[in-house]
């Protein structure tokens, strides 16, 4: 019993502990947000008036223009990478498609350095008169979210038995109706988990946005660094528009939790 009291004891604190580390920076933006420039001078105040300066500041800038353009940009890029991923992960999982090779050459987008990268899509954005427009932040997007989604589903895939595939076969359906009847639906989990994850790495996104889109087709993390501005950081103005940031996330989040669980959990018993 004295062990079973410990061990629940240890638990609630370590989930304490957890809850603290996410919801403090959360917190301390959140009350940044609201204060006035000469509050945040004293970043331990928490008994004041709160003012909404920055959040006016904000609101009449450009920055929910550039949150529509990033939501844009990463349903977009989520939308074409689960279409095209799923289709490349089954390939994989069923055919060993490209073999052993294929499955983490596909990942080398994370390896290489961004800088090496941009530099094509800068050019011919250049070239096809593209520059400072969505288009070529979502190609260069789609460089490394899809296939991040394409190998997170490959092991979904591979743990749909084949027999379910071959009955339906069986039952008159072509090779791909078996695939969008059948087995997708074995694998919704993994995909609103990836479905998450690359609207995640879309969304947060400033390199790419910064040299791709530096001006009137600004994303919301560029537009969050122009408020680091020659006369200083404005640090009320940066931290209201981190929030509009963030929010986005935790409503996906929160709607799709059930499934992001099962597909986060069930693709590290199938890796």
């Amino acid at each position: 019993m004295k062990n079973s009291l410990a061990l629940t004891i240890c638990r609630v604190a370590l989930l304490w502990a957890a809850a603290i580390t996410v919801l403090f920076p959360v917190l301390w933006i959140a009350l940044a947000s609201v204060k006035t420039p000469q509050q945040l001078n004293d970043p331990f105040l928490l008994s004041f008036t709160p003012v909404l300066d920055s959040w006016r500041t904000v609101l009449s800038s450009d920055i929910l223009g550039a949150a529509g353009r990033s939501a844009l940009v990463a349903l977009v890029t989520v939308g074409t990478s689960v279409v095209v991923g799923s289709m490349g992960a089954y390939a994989i999982a069923r055919f060993r498609a490209g073999g052993t090779a294929t499955r983490f050459g596909m990942l080398a987008a994370q390896v290489l350095p961004p800088a090496v990268l941009v530099f094509p899509f800068l050019t011919m954005a250049y070239a096809l008169r593209l520059n400072d427009t969505v288009v070529p932040v979502i190609f260069a997007h789609l460089s490394f979210v899809l296939p991040v989604v394409t190998w997170f589903l490959i092991g979904f895939f591979e743990a749909v038995p084949r027999s379910l595939e071959e009955q339906a076969q069986v039952d008159g359906f072509t090779r791909f109706q078996a695939f969008r009847m059948v087995v997708l639906p074995q694998v919704y989990p993994g995909i609103g988990a990836a479905a998450i994850f690359g609207f995640t790495l879309s969304w947060n996104d400033l390199f790419y946005g910064l040299i791709l889109a530096p001006g009137k087709a600004a994303i919301l993390p560029v537009a969050i660094a122009g408020f680091n501005t020659f006369r200083g950081v404005q640090i009320g103005s940066m931290s209201a528009a981190i929030l509009i940031a963030v929010v986005p996330v935790v409503v996906a989040s929160f709607f799709i939790q059930r499934r992001l669980v099962q597909g986060i959990s069930g693709g590290a018993v199938k890796f």
